[in-house]
């Protein structure tokens, strides 16, 4: 496997060192496992997809895009409360 050179500031490349030599590992040994842990984009987009499958299919969920904003306009007012609080 090739290696390649990412510049990031030195406080973020030190803090990743700490966490990767807290869990045992070298800074390259945790970065590539933290790269095989986390999900693309299109990773993400196709395991919704299954989610919105699953639940369609267990309950009959499929709200319309109107429903879709609608709700997420209330889950926003209902943050924006808690927020406040």
């Amino acid at each position: 496997m090739a290696d390649a050179n990412v510049r990031i500031p030195a406080e973020a490349r030190d803090r990743l060192a700490e966490v990767a030599a807290a869990e045992g590992l070298s800074l390259r040994g945790y970065l590539a496992r933290l790269a095989e842990s986390i999900l693309t984009p299109a990773e993400r987009a196709e395991r919704a997809e299954k989610a919105r499958t699953a639940l369609r299919e267990w309950n009959g969920y499929d709200p319309s895009d109107s429903e879709k904003h609608s709700l997420d306009a209330e889950l926003d007012r209902r943050l924006g409360e808690a927020s406040v609080r």
